[in-house]
């Protein structure tokens, strides 16, 4: 009896002194990772929430970004600065049409308009409207008067300050006074070049000459005349 006892004893002392070792050795043991909270990881959010605990895709405080404009149209015609060419053209000038027939001779004079569209940057279409007047003719107080509507094409540059042009023309007109020798009503036509100076994007100076011809008094007669005047482009 008394060795059971006695062996009961020596196991018991033996297993505490045992959990005493272990005791100590895991206190002097430490541990060599740094704790999760003390890094950088515990800082990166992969997925950032509404504080609702919803996940968002992206920023919900970042500015959206403006959608981009789009680009300007380019200017159908653009020859030299920042000019953008037009299509239609307004002129407006001075005329002097010198007029002779076998009936009269007279130097007319008065106003010339043309509208002109450009169907590209080289070809037009053309219309004209002459009313010229003159002085008295068959020594009495009838004045010499032409009026004359046409209609034909221009070709012509339009790549730099200067443009010139020519241009081909065919209608009708009337002429003043009466006479015996036909009709005041006959064809015209005509054919001549020009120069346009541009001044402004809008604006042009212009000169022509022209060869006139008419129908009247059961015959032909060939004349010229002159153009001065200014030139809207719209």
């Amino acid at each position: 009896m008394k060795k059971a006892f006695f062996g009961m004893a020596l196991i018991v002392g033996l297993a505490c002194v045992a959990s005493a070792q272990e005791d100590n050795g895991a206190q002097g043991r430490t541990n060599a990772a740094a704790s999760f909270e003390g890094t950088s990881a515990s800082e990166v959010t992969f997925l950032p929430t509404n504080g609702a605990g919803s996940f968002l895709l992206g920023d919900a405080n970042a500015t959206p970004e403006p959608a981009a404009l789009p680009a300007a149209p380019t200017p159908k015609y653009v020859f030299f600065g920042d000019r953008d060419d037009y299509r239609w053209q307004l002129g407006v000038g001075f005329d002097y049409l010198r007029f002779q027939s076998q009936a009269f001779d007279a130097n007319l004079f008065g106003l010339n308009t043309t509208l002109t569209y450009y169907t590209n940057t080289w070809f037009a279409l053309e219309g004209n409207i002459v009313a010229a007047f003159g002085g008295t003719v068959f020594n009495s107080n009838n004045h010499a008067k032409i009026f004359g509507g046409l209609g034909g094409i221009r070709i012509g540059g339009r790549r730099a300050r200067w443009e010139p042009y020519g241009h081909a023309l065919v209608g009708g007109s009337h002429l003043q006074p009466q006479t015996a020798l036909g009709s005041r009503n006959a064809i015209m036509a005509e054919a001549g070049v020009g120069v346009d100076y541009r001044v402004h994007s809008r604006l042009s100076l212009r000169g022509e000459g022209d060869w006139t011809y008419t129908g009247y008094f059961s015959g032909s007669q060939n004349n010229f005349q002159l153009v001065a005047g200014v030139v809207f482009h719209f």
